[in-house]
């Protein structure tokens, strides 16, 4: 009994990935975000840091704005003897010896602080660079909602995505819901790691079925619950259908193409907004996310 009502109050948090973009990734998490705050408190992370639209759709007011920072080394000249050890510390080749004098390379530096440390000489000290902003505001349905943006030209979107899920409020009954940005890589990991469970967006087209292999491969590294929602259903064939039951991989739902909601997106309409809704549908892919995580 007592496991029961820790598990009733600790926060679910699901992330919706896709692998590919396009896939109608937002659509179904900010659909999936306006039907679960009908019962239950709900935080929204937008973690698509390179180009977030979430707020397209959910309309939030934004009422605070907070300014993400990383570590950058400075060198002290008076002090670099030029020895070279930072230099061989650095697994990311973001330092350089040249003439006795350190460069350094900010796009490449990932923050870890290890040049600092291992300096004999203390010639390397704390700097700090912006990386990007978190944008905290509120929507009229109630949903806590926070996006992350990466500055222009900053390669390292995670910086910001981590920021992002750090110093959630914790009530219970509460449902974090995570729109993570396409593709495999650095980013995704680090929008999805930690969550309960992932459910992931994709359509039955070429491209949709590659990187949906792809994005099942890095999920199950993770060792994350995870299901499919197959979108644009109907758009081209059933390999995806195939390949899901060959793997034992829950199809949760699955979206129509339809003209309709194409045109509703357009105008910033969720999939629970107009008639014709999805509200029940998406009501049971929330049961059975629950019964899995």
């Amino acid at each position: 009994h007592n496991i029961k009502k820790e598990r009733s109050q600790k926060s679910m948090k699901i992330a919706v990935a896709s692998g590919k973009g396009g896939t109608g990734k937002t659509l179904i998490a900010t659909s999936l975000a306006k039907v679960i705050s009908r019962s239950k408190s709900v935080i929204f992370l937008d973690a698509d840091v390179e180009a977030p639209n979430a707020h397209f759709f959910l309309k939030p007011d934004f009422f605070e704005n907070q300014i993400v920072t990383s570590f950058t080394p400075l060198v002290i000249d008076d002090r670099c003897d030029g020895c070279g050890k930072c230099v061989e510390f650095c697994a990311y080749s973001a330092l350089a010896l040249v003439n006795k004098k350190i460069l350094f390379f900010p796009e490449l530096c990932h923050s870890c602080q290890g040049c600092r440390v291992v300096c004999p000489q203390a010639a390397i000290e704390k700097d700090e660079s912006v990386k990007g902003t978190i944008d905290k505001g509120k929507t009229s349905d109630g949903i806590d909602f926070r996006r992350g943006i990466l500055n222009i030209g900053e390669p390292r979107s995670p910086v910001v995505i981590n920021v992002l899920k750090k110093n959630l409020p914790q009530e219970p009954n509460q449902v974090i819901i995570i729109d993570c940005p396409p593709g495999t890589g650095c980013a995704l990991i680090a929008a999805v790691e930690g969550t309960d469970y992932c459910l992931l967006v994709t359509e039955p087209t070429p491209f949709g079925f590659s990187d949906l292999k792809m994005a099942v491969a890095a999920i199950e590294e993770l060792h994350i619950p995870f299901g499919v929602i197959i979108n644009k259903q109907g758009l081209d064939g059933n390999k995806t259908e195939v390949y899901c039951r060959e793997q034992g991989i829950d199809i949760l739902g699955r979206i129509p193409f339809e003209r309709s909601i194409g045109e509703r997106y357009a105008q910033g309409m969720t999939l629970v907004d107009g008639e014709n809704n999805y509200v029940h549908d998406l009501l049971a892919i929330f049961k059975k996310i629950g019964t899995q995580s």
